[in-house]
Parts: structure tokens; sequence; C-alpha cells
């Protein structure tokens, strides 16, 4: 059935999202702003552990996103000196968004093409992603040259939720303006995008399988399974 609508997910499926290897540019940036309170070493460790905290966090699933001030006072900052922290508080949706932004971002194959066919088609289309920072992920689309084939953009750190709440795709049918049950979202996660999709009634949830997949455990299964935009074009 030829869908009323197309939801993706950012990271793994429009995307390709490399690991940040090399935070050089943001421990700087983190140095200059703090006064050397810290070494770039310990701000590198601070970084490194609280990624790794907040990504624990994430596995946990909770059905609300936190804040950017909430990200950095809980898995960065907390043990930083006073006048560190408050010079970070007082900038913490840019830092946000440098912690966020991947310069190896590259779209995933076939999906420009997937992408243009639907909005020829008069298929209307939505990014549905949990992130830290959505500006970063809207602003990579843009460049991109495919930002504007999207009718709405739902980020978790601009919605207060986050996948597998369904509030999230809700929030895209609502925009929309289409019923969940006629449109597909597409994701790379069977505990959170799949989970999502079958909380919210979506019509045909489809796994983009990536790196990041999760198989194990008792997790649901997608309607459809592709390897990138190509075969999302063939099931159009």
């Amino acid at each position: 059935m030829t869908p009323s609508a197309v939801l993706l997910d950012f990271g793994g499926v429009l995307a390709d999202a490399p690991f940040r290897a090399d935070p050089s540019e943001l421990v700087l940036r983190l140095y200059n702003l703090t006064d050397g309170a810290l070494t770039p070493g310990q701000i590198q460790r601070s970084l490194a552990d609280g990624a790794a905290a907040y990504a624990r966090w994430r596995d946990e699933d909770h059905p609300d996103e936190l804040s950017h001030l909430e990200v950095w006072n809980r898995f960065v900052i907390a043990d930083w000196p006073r006048l560190a922290q408050a010079r970070v508080r007082g900038s913490v949706t840019k830092l946000s968004y440098d912690w966020a932004w991947r310069s190896g971002w590259t779209l995933r194959p076939g999906i420009a093409e997937f992408l243009t066919t639907a909005t020829e088609r008069g298929i209307p289309l939505a990014v549905v992603s949990n992130t830290l920072c959505g500006a970063a992920h809207r602003d990579y689309l843009t460049q991109a040259g495919v930002g504007h084939l999207f009718a709405v953009q739902i980020y978790s750190d601009e919605a207060g939720v986050r996948k597998p709440n369904p509030q999230m795709i809700w929030n895209a049918t609502d925009a929309l303006g289409i019923a969940p049950a006629a449109c597909w979202f597409v994701g790379d996660s069977r505990r959170r995008d799949i989970a999502c999709a079958r909380r919210a009634d979506i019509g045909t949830a489809i796994l983009m399988p990536s790196s990041r997949d999760d198989t194990g455990g008792d997790q649901p299964e997608p309607d459809q399974v592709v390897t990138d935009g190509h075969g999302l074009q063939e099931l159009l």
C-alpha cells in the first residue's frame, strides 16, 4: 500500500553517524570558555565519560528527554569547579550543538533518491529522531541538500520526549494531519524505532539495520526490512 506519509529516523537511516573519535575542537572551546580551569585532558575525559554515561541512560529507554542543561549537569560537569560549571551552563545550547555535530555525516545510499521520489509522488516526509541537539541534524540535512524535502522534523530535545515514547511519532503525524495507520515509519532499532511504531499504531514499520541495530532479547519485529534507501524506493 502506498503510504500517505513516510517518517524516518536520522542516525542509521537518513545518515551514517560515525563515532566521534576526536572532539578536539569542543575540548578547546570548553578550555577557553572555562579560562583554563581544567586541563584539556581533564575535559576530554569528562566528555568521554559523560558520553558513555549518557549512552547508558539512553539505553534504559526513558520516555522523557533530558534538557541540554540536564545532560551537561548530570553527565559532564558535576565535579568541575563552580565557576567552570557556571560558564558551561550559560552556553549549553551551543555546546550541545557542537557535541552533537558530526563532520563525517553522509547520507545513506539511495536516501536522496528515495526522498526525491516520495516528494515527486506527493508523499509528505518527516524526521522523527532521538538526539542531543536536533538543530545539528536539521542543519546537516539542509547542508546535504535534502532538508527542504521534509514537511516536519521532530527531535527529542525539542519535543521533551524520546522514542520509544509514541508521542514522538504522534507529534509528526499530528503536524502532517495524517493518521499513523496510513504512514510508514523507518528506523534502525527494533527496541526504540519498531517498538515506537507499534505503540503509535503505525501502518507499516520498516527496519533499516545499521551498526547500532539491537537484535537481542524479545524485540518487536518489523513489517519490512530494507538495507538502504534503494530498498525503500523498491517498496514504493
